[in-house]
C-alpha cells in the first residue's frame, strides 16, 4: 500500500545527458548511432554467415550465433531509445515502459554472460576432453544449453525487476541515467521494505555475474594448463587461437560488467556515470562482434566466401 507521503509515480523522466553541453548532443548522437549500426550489421552478418554456411554448423558457432541475437536483442532493449532522447527534449518515460526496458536489459545482459560461460565451457571440452567432445556437445545437448541460458537469463530478468516496480515510489520522478537502469531507480523508490530489495537484488545481480565470470575463467584456467603441455610450439598456437577471441570477449564484457558495481557513488560522479554506463551498454556490443569476426579465421573466410557468392549471384 503507497502511505501518505509517497506519490502515485506514472512516469519518469532520464536527465543522464542533461548534465552536458547542448552542444555535445549531435556528436553523442553520431557516434553512438555509427556505433550502433555497425553493431547491428556486424551480428546480424555473423547470424547470416553461420545459418548459410554448413562447415559452420558446430556447437561452437551455434553458440556464437545465439550470442549474436541476444547481443541484438540486448542493444534493441534501450539504444534507440537513447538515441532519439539525444535530440528531443522529451525525456520521459512511461511506468510500465520502464519496468519493461529494466527487464529486457537484464534478461539479455544475464543470457549474454550465461552464453559466454556455455561458449567457455565449449572450448573447455574441445581441448581437455576431445574424444569426448561429439558425446558431450551433441546437438540436443547444445540446443539444451542455449535454452537453459535464454530462459535462466529470463528468469533472472523477472527476479530482480519485479521487486523493484513493486515498491512505492517518492519524488523526484528524474532517473539520472539514459536508461531504467537498477541503481537510479532504487533511489527513486520508497517504503520500508526497499533496503530489503535493493540489498536482494543486488545480490542476485552480482552472484549471477560472478559466477558466469568465475566458471568462464576457470575453463579458460584448465585451457591454458592444457595447452601448456603440448610439445609443440605450432600445436599450441593453434589450440591456443581457436579460443582466444572468446576469451578477449570474456574479458571485455565481465571487466566493463564490474564497473556498476565498483564505480565511484554520489551526484559529483553523475557525468562519469552516464560516460561509464556507455561501456557496457554500447561499447561492449559493439566490439564483441568486430573481435569474434577478426580474430576467428575460419568465419572471417566464410564472410568472405559468402560475400563473394552473394557477389556473383547478383551479377549472374
Amino acid at each position: 500500500m503507497i502511505g501518505p507521503n509517497y506519490t502515485s509515480v506514472s512516469e519518469f523522466i532520464f536527465i543522464g545527458f542533461s548534465s552536458f553541453p547542448k552542444q555535445l548532443m549531435p556528436v553523442f548522437f553520431t557516434v553512438f548511432l555509427l556505433m550502433y549500426l555497425s553493431t547491428l550489421t556486424s551480428n546480424l552478418l555473423i547470424v547470416a554467415t553461420i545459418c548459410s554456411e554448413r562447415n559452420l554448423h558446430t556447437p561452437m558457432y551455434l553458440f556464437l550465433c545465439a550470442l549474436s541475437i541476444s547481443e541484438t536483442l540486448y542493444t534493441l532493449a534501450f539504444i534507440p531509445r537513447m538515441l532519439a532522447d539525444l535530440l528531443s527534449t522529451h525525456h520521459s518515460i512511461a511506468f510500465l515502459a520502464c519496468a519493461i526496458q529494466m527487464f529486457l536489459f537484464f534478461s539479455f545482459g544475464f543470457t549474454h554472460s550465461l552464453l559466454l560461460t556455455i561458449m567457455g565451457y565449449d572450448r573447455y571440452v574441445a581441448i581437455c576432453h576431445p574424444l569426448r567432445y561429439n558425446v558431450l556437445m551433441s546437438p540436443r545437448g547444445c540446443a539444451r544449453l542455449v535454452a537453459a541460458a535464454w530462459a535462466g537469463g529470463s528468469a533472472g530478468g523477472v527476479i530482480v525487476t519485479t521487486p523493484i516496480f513493486r515498491l512505492p515510489f517518492c519524488g523526484p520522478k528524474q532517473i539520472q541515467h539514459f536508461f531504467c537502469h537498477l541503481p537510479p531507480v532504487l533511489k527513486l523508490a520508497c517504503g520500508s521494505s526497499m533496503p530489503a530489495v535493493t540489498l536482494g537484488v543486488g545480490l542476485v545481480c552480482m552472484i549471477i555475474l560472478l559466477s558466469c565470470c568465475f566458471l568462464a575463467l576457470l575453463s579458460y584456467a584448465f585451457i591454458v594448463a592444457a595447452i601448456l603441455k603440448i610439445p609443440s610450439t605450432k600445436g599450441r598456437h593453434k589450440a591456443f587461437s581457436t579460443c582466444a577471441s572468446h576469451l578477449t570477449v570474456v574479458i571485455v564484457h565481465f571487466g566493463f560488467a564490474s564497473i556498476i558495481y565498483l564505480k565511484p557513488k554520489g551526484p559529483q560522479f553523475q557525468k562519469g556515470d552516464t560516460l561509464m554506463a556507455t561501456t557496457y551498454t554500447v561499447l561492449t556490443p559493439f566490439l564483441s562482434p568486430i573481435i569474434f569476426s577478426l580474430r576467428n579465421t575460419e568465419l572471417k573466410n566464410a564472410m568472405k566466401k559468402a560475400f563473394l557468392r552473394k557477389f556473383y549471384s547478383l551479377n549472374n
